[in-house]
């Protein structure tokens, strides 16, 4: 596996070795040995599959708080999308900083976004799916949300005058300005 380090302490862009020949490829998305031999260990408890049909839908920026907060390790499962990870630790030295990758069916690459981090990702081609391992279970109670076009944030999400489909509860959410995070930074990840 290839791991990659991004500007942001524990966003990681992971990349498993495909195996291919005349019939396609063969590649473990996951393996929990080859994760701990990279000192990631992490227990996933659920996975998540989404289909977003239409290009341009952007899910996001979703986190939940504790004590139900999630890692989560992201993947695209066909298609194409732009996953973007923002830093909402107090105290972070990289408060408020993003961090997006390009995640397709072709790169087969994969993003570990850590509890601490609101996560979101748009769609770059239709019917694109997006298939994520948390390490907490939906806690719709701890749920919170910013607002995907946050002036603070400057997210490039690459829409191109792509119009954005939205949720109404992502379209509601508020900006980084208002957010009193639960989160606490504590040191080096």
């Amino acid at each position: 596996m290839q791991l990659e380090h991004t500007p942001l302490a524990g966003v990681l862009i992971l990349t498993p070795p495909r195996f291919g020949d005349s019939r396609g490829f063969f590649s473990e998305s996951y393996n929990a040995k080859t994760m701990a031999e990279h000192g990631i260990t992490l227990d996933f408890v659920q996975d998540n599959h989404s289909l977003s049909e239409a290009a341009g839908t952007i899910r996001g920026l979703h986190f939940q708080a504790p004590p139900h907060a999630q890692d989560k390790l992201v993947r695209c499962g066909k298609g194409r999308l732009w996953d973007v990870a923002v830093d909402i630790r107090k105290g972070s030295p990289t408060y408020g900083q993003w961090f997006g990758t390009e995640l397709s069916f072709e790169n087969g690459r994969q993003l570990l976004v850590p509890a601490g981090f609101a996560h979101g990702f748009v769609t770059h081609e239709p019917g694109t799916e997006i298939i994520y391992k948390c390490t907490d279970y939906y806690a719709p109670e701890t749920e919170g949300a910013l607002r995907w076009d946050c002036p603070d944030l400057a997210i490039d999400w690459g829409l191109d005058g792509m119009t954005p489909r939205l949720s109404d509860k992502d379209a509601a959410a508020s900006g980084l300005a208002e957010l009193d995070s639960p989160f606490t930074w504590e040191g080096p990840a």
